[in-house]
């Protein structure tokens, strides 16, 4: 009897041991993050090696803001152009546009304006977003940024959704054409906002943070119906030179972005808030920037300087097994392009002053 007593006892100490041992090594995902124990050369980078254009910058308060706050922050990372993308139109775009004037900076600010789908099923609305869009780039926008809104969010007042390739439209990617400025155009979101929220989806870790970036075929179209609006205004608008931003969501994929970039040629893209993805893949990423050097832009989204930090290295550096700045957007590390002065160049500034038409004075130093 007191040998089963012993036994018992003895079993249910190791049963309570490996309980207690394995509740303290639990550990959740989102916590698991060691520094790397991997000895490399590190080559961290705060200022450009050349003069750049941000292309792909929000600034919602430009009318009002301390501009030399911007000015000073722009030197320090060798920025010689933002660009604010949410000019908004109207009287808030030359609200804007005086206050940069006012600070003298109207060679190191530009601003796109935006376009208000309210009203689109009343009969004069295409004429008359036609004529905001003129009297805007009359007021000194250099371009058109189109919000993901369109496509996602955007509704009529019977709450049907409008699509991105909506025929109402297609005088504005005309005129745009006409007027000789770029449209930057943001559609969908990443691919995996789609997925199953599961162990199999690599932005399972962005998604349990915020959740209401989830999405579905209904929720509120598929992903695909999404993507081939957008090519198809693409198609529809040849005159017209667009920027795809963020990649056109294919930074993953650069095998179908090529084929996209071969079938479109009046398209660019810019690689705002997906340098991730260009920096775990190096070698693919460094022939793509080789064979598409003339029509890839610079641009970042939120504006946030210490983040520039990263795109600096990855374009600049031959670096190897780096973070990038959000994990829930990359959990995986980075390598650097090392690209080549020539192809940084047209990169950093080149491209933006050709495709907005900036001044060049100011880059070549």
């Amino acid at each position: 009897m007191a040998a089963v007593k012993l036994l018992f006892l003895s079993l249910s100490l190791s049963i309570l041991s490996i309980f207690v041992f394995g509740q303290e090594n639990k550990m959740d995902f989102e916590k698991y993050d060691p520094p790397s124990s991997l000895k490399v050369p590190e080559h961290p980078l705060t200022k450009a090696k050349f003069p750049f254009v941000d292309l792909h910058s929000h600034h919602w308060n430009m009318a009002t803001q301390d501009i030399s706050i911007l000015l000073k922050e722009m030197d320090a990372l060798n920025m010689q152009v933002c660009i604010n993308l949410s000019g908004r139109g109207g009287n808030a775009l030359k609200g804007m546009i005086e206050n940069v004037k006012k600070y003298g900076a109207e060679d190191r600010i530009a601003i796109f304006t935006n376009v208000s789908f309210n009203g689109i099923e009343e009969s004069d609305w295409s004429a008359n977003a036609v004529k905001q869009l003129e009297f805007d780039v009359q007021n000194g926008a250099k371009g058109l940024k189109i919000f993901k809104s369109l496509g996602l969010s955007t509704k009529d007042k019977a709450g049907n959704r409008i699509a991105i390739d909506d025929p109402r439209l297609d005088p504005i990617w005309a005129k745009c054409g006409e007027l000789g400025i770029p449209v930057l155009i943001h559609s969908a979101d990443p691919a995996q906002f789609w997925e199953p929220f599961d162990e199999n989806n690599e932005r399972w870790l962005e998604l349990k943070t915020h959740p209401g970036r989830k999405r579905s075929d209904t929720d509120p179209a598929p992903f695909s119906t999404l993507i081939k609006e957008q090519h198809h205004v693409f198609q529809k608008h040849t005159k017209t030179t667009f920027i795809n931003a963020h990649f056109g969501w294919m930074a993953n994929d650069l095998d179908s972005l090529s084929r996209f970039l071969d079938v479109f040629p009046h398209v660019n893209v810019e690689f705002g808030a997906v340098i991730a993805e260009l920096g775990r893949q190096p070698r693919r990423a460094g022939s793509f920037f080789e064979k598409y050097q003339d029509r890839i832009l610079f641009g970042k989204d939120a504006y946030n300087p210490e983040e520039y930090f990263t795109y600096f290295r990855v374009l600049e550096t031959a670096d190897e097994y780096f973070p990038y700045y959000k994990r829930y957007h990359a959990f995986w590390k980075m390598y650097g392009l090392n690209l080549p002065d020539k192809i940084l160049k047209k990169i950093y500034y080149q491209n933006a002053v050709r495709i907005v038409g900036l001044k060049k004075e100011g880059f070549e130093k």
